[in-house]
């Protein structure tokens, strides 16, 4: 397969995903650090800042739908960016100065994840007028590369910096990362689309009649350009999903592998950590060196559908990503613990570094620029919820029984997500007649960009974006 040239405002695009991604992961576990190592507060305290931030940060992102629907795009995915960079520098800022706060943390945590929703709801609606629908597959599979990439590296290396410099060094890394992010999508010129507001407007920008349906098929109105919350928008979403035949079951089974895969993540670190006596040099070697898996992964994904069909690929990858994490109820201390750990993640992130772009073509190439914002931002906040409430049964698992036994329920529930999958390749989408469905197939489809938090629990790149 020849490599194909994306443009100029795409290369631009990437880069400042390249700076943010990478920044994200230098500071990859520097919060629970400071919380245990600066603030000295206990394990429950350390699980309650990533539930308590993923749960507040996902109620913060309700109204954020209507209102991205209602403005352009750029402007509010800078914006998110910027605020991110800004709550991060006060952390070093109120370390130095002695005053940082468990109570800060939180606060920084859930601005974050609530940034992250309102990026992604954005990128979703203003990413499609920088690729060709031809190309979407292709681009999804290089931001995915340079996800794994950053994965592979960026702990390591902000490890070693914790360790010379402190936490805060890396927290600092990951803000500038989202500044360099901001700058490069101001740098990309192609004009923006104005937002559609019920008057009918294609809103292509491009001269393409696209949509040829109109605001007739929102069924919305002006409330869908007011801006406004209403329990009705974000209802919209949730309805569209399932709705579509294809949709609704990749909806549940993404959520569900998510959050099982997140909600034992805390886990894992008690049990290498503290119950195995792992060095820190083995628990980073073990989740840094299978990453190399997922770059793998998301290179092969577009050769892959090429040869087997997309559709079958993403549902045998999507099959195989939840075989393996069982495999870690069994890891045991010393050199086979580490060796066993370093199969079962290589042969997980793969997976779904190949599953990962098919997944996201297919939920975007099924849903109308106009429903972009509502379906995403119902789709993360579904996702981002779940793993919350599920961070904290299971930490209540793990305080009943032991984090091992709590890390093999995991596993065992995971075996059954593929039967959440779809069927069948295809589908028209129910209640929208023949000419909507037709429609779709021409509508061009959209990359979202989603800036990781672990490398183990992704959705289209990753999910949530807090520090």
């Amino acid at each position: 397969m020849a490599r194909q040239r994306l443009g100029r405002s795409f290369g631009r695009l990437w880069s400042a995903y390249a700076a943010s991604t990478i920044g994200t992961w230098l500071g990859f576990g520097a919060f629970p650090l400071i919380a245990i190592q600066v603030l000295h507060v206990g394990p429950a305290a350390v699980s309650a800042l990533t539930a308590a931030g993923l749960a507040v940060g996902a109620l913060l992102a309700l109204p954020l739908g209507p209102w991205v629907d209602a403005r352009r795009k750029k402007p509010v995915m800078i914006a998110a960016d910027l605020v991110r960079f800004g709550a991060l520098l006060t952390i070093p800022a109120a370390y130095v100065t002695d005053r940082l706060t468990y109570t800060q943390l939180l606060v920084v945590t859930v601005i974050g994840a609530a940034s992250n929703i309102a990026f992604t709801s954005a990128s979703g609606a203003y990413l499609k007028q920088l690729v060709r629908p031809d190309h979407l597959l292709v681009a999804n599979g290089r931001l995915e590369s340079t996800t794994w990439t950053a994965t592979a590296v960026g702990p390591t290396l902000g490890g070693a910096a914790i360790s010379l410099l402190g936490p805060p060094v890396t927290v600092i890394a990951n803000a500038v990362g989202f500044l360099l992010s901001a700058l490069g999508i101001g740098a990309i010129r192609q004009k923006e689309a104005r937002p559609e507001r019920g008057e009918g407007d294609s809103g292509r920008g491009e001269g393409d009649s696209g949509r040829g349906e109109g605001d007739s098929e929102r069924g919305e109105g002006e409330r869908g350009g007011s801006g406004r919350f209403r329990a009705s928008d974000l209802v919209t979403g949730w309805t569209f999903i399932h709705g579509d035949r294809r949709l609704r079951p990749l909806f549940w089974n993404t959520v569900a592998v998510n959050a099982l895969i997140m909600a034992t993540e805390p886990l894992l670190a008690v049990l290498l950590l503290d119950d195995l006596g792992w060095a820190a040099w083995q628990y980073g070697l073990a989740f840094g060196l299978p990453c190399v898996g997922g770059f793998v992964g998301a290179r092969l994904s577009p050769r892959l559908a090429e040869r087997h069909g997309r559709s079958r690929v993403l549902i045998v990858s999507g099959v195989l990503r939840a075989l393996w994490p069982v495999g870690l109820f069994f890891v045991m201390p010393g050199t086979a613990g580490v060796v066993l750990v370093i199969a079962v993640e290589l042969a997980l992130i793969t997976c779904m570094g190949v599953f990962n772009p098919l997944f996201a073509t297919e939920r975007l190439q099924r849903v109308p620029a106009d429903r972009i914002g509502r379906v995403l931002v119902a789709w993360k906040v579904t996702g981002t919820g779940a793993i919350a409430v599920l961070t904290g049964l299971w930490g209540a698992l793990a305080a009943v029984t032991d984090a091992r036994v709590a890390i093999g329920i995991g596993g065992v529930l995971l075996l059954a997500t593929p039967f959440l999958l779809p069927r069948s390749g295809g589908g028209t989408r129910a209640g929208r007649g023949r000419a909507a469905g037709e429609q779709v197939g021409r509508t061009p489809v959209v990359l979202v960009l989603v800036r990781g938090r672990t490398a183990r629990g992704s959705d289209a790149g990753h999910t949530g974006s807090t520090p």
